[in-house]
């Protein structure tokens, strides 16, 4: 019965948001607690599922939307990102802004959250595809699925490390394959999104003509300038990555980067720096009136619903559906494609990759010697394949579906058409070159 009032639960919120126009947060807020006396939560359990998926879920990137969001004001209304997005067409050509937005969500992704990439780049996403005319659809997929070809599995994210933990697998196999899996992966997600998504019109922003984005280049900051509120915070977060995985974070210096390579931190580092973007600065810009105001605005609703998410989410992994689905499927012997199946059911249900991740490497891992998993490489290869499981797919319960809908303009119903989609043809295509590859090694 759990799996048949989650499919209910679904199919609330896309009548919802869809056809009856209710926000998404009171709408998702709503549909989780239905679901949690559905399944027969105790009221006080479902009481503290709404704190936690609430407060957890925007603890964690509450702040970083935030700051994302002021940084991106900044970049679009002192035209910086428009003179950002003329330099790199120059370059790449206006037909690849898809593929260059997934290639970069690739490489973004390896120390930095999907969620927190996906909000940094979404202002270069938004004035390339205007300036390139094309919609922001097509980017925005590519963008999404470039960063969660790496989020899920590719280290240092902390899922495919924890899997790997739990199973003893090597993490320099799991890196070594998991980079060339990953990249083989995003190639059918980035036709996708330049054949399918590029069919739904999404104006990157609406609000600025020819004559506006012309206007604003004349006074726009340099390519270089504008780039640095964006860049800054991803090299911060990447170092710090880099000296937490290899353990050298006593020195005071290397508490320093630890400290500035926060998210938070260094996107607070990245906001100051916007803050010198405009050619003339205006106390005004700061003021609930001016450019912050509006962004805080903005970002608001984007906040509201991703924790409502968040909420759902919570719900589902205090249901007990985990459990229910491992135990179905962790007795099926399907060779690679156990963790891969696993993986999906779990990331579907509940919403969480890292979760998936987790929980999986946990279910497999007293079935990995009667399975013949016993190999360094094969071990890896699981570990792959709990990854490409916990892609598959993002829809409602995922915090970063609202993140990637809300800031790039998409109803839920298109969501699902590019997002889920793309994140399933993502996953299974992984799940494809890993089983390939297994069958040569095996």
């Amino acid at each position: 019965m759990v799996i048949i009032f989650l499919i209910i639960s679904i199919i609330l919120i896309v009548l919802g948001t869809v056809k009856w126009k209710v926000h998404p947060f009171i709408v998702l807020l709503l549909v989780a607690i239905f679901y949690g006396f559905c399944v027969g939560m105790p009221v006080e359990k479902i009481l503290a599922s709404i704190n936690e998926g609430f407060g957890s879920t925007l603890g964690k990137i509450g702040l970083i939307i935030v700051l994302g969001s002021i940084i991106g004001a900044f970049l679009e209304n002192s035209g910086g990102a428009y003179s950002l997005a003329e330099s790199v067409l120059k370059i790449i050509g206006k037909k690849r802004v898809p593929t260059a937005m997934g290639i970069l969500g690739y490489f973004v992704s390896i120390p930095v959250f999907a969620d927190s990439g996906f909000i940094l780049l979404s202002p270069l996403a938004k004035s390339l595809s205007k300036k390139a005319g094309i919609t922001l659809a097509s980017s925005a997929t590519a963008l999404a699925i470039g960063l969660t070809a790496t989020h899920t599995m590719v280290p240092p994210t902390p899922g495919p490390i924890a899997a790997a933990g739990i199973l003893n697998a090597d993490l320099g196999l799991v890196l070594l394959l998991g980079i060339p899996v990953a990249a083989l992966a995003l190639i059918p997600g980035l036709i996708f999104a330049n054949r399918y998504a590029s069919k739904f019109w999404i104006d990157p922003n609406p609000e600025a003509t020819d004559e506006d984005i012309a206007a604003l280049l004349r006074n726009s900051p340099g390519a270089v300038s504008a780039s640095l509120p964006v860049l800054v915070p991803i090299l911060l977060i990447v170092l710090k990555s880099v000296f937490a995985a290899k353990g050298e974070l006593d020195t005071p210096l290397l508490k320093l980067i630890s400290f500035i390579g926060e998210p938070v931190i260094a996107l607070l580092i990245g906001m100051f720096m916007s803050f010198f973007l405009p050619k003339k600065f205006d106390q005004e810009l700061l003021s609930t009136t001016g450019w912050v105001g509006k962004a805080l605005s903005d970002a608001a609703s984007i906040i509201l619903i991703t924790g409502a998410g968040g909420i759902f989410g919570e719900i589902l992994q205090n249901s007990g559906i985990a459990d229910f689905l491992g135990t179905v499927l962790s007795g099926v012997n399907l060779s690679l494609w156990l963790p891969f199946f696993l993986a999906a059911a779990l990331k579907t249900a509940q919403g969480s990759s890292t979760v998936a991740l987790i929980t999986t490497a946990s279910l497999m891992l007293p079935l990995m010697d009667s399975m013949g998993f016993d190999t360094e490489i094969e071990k890896a290869m699981v570990v792959l394949a709990i990854g490409a499981g916990s892609s598959v797919v993002s829809h409602a319960n995922d915090s970063f579906f609202w993140v990637m809908t809300q800031l790039s303009g998409l109803d839920v119903k298109t969501g699902y058409k590019l997002q889920s989609l793309g994140t399933g043809i993502l996953g299974f295509s992984a799940a494809l070159i890993l089983y390939v590859l297994y069958l040569f090694i095996g």
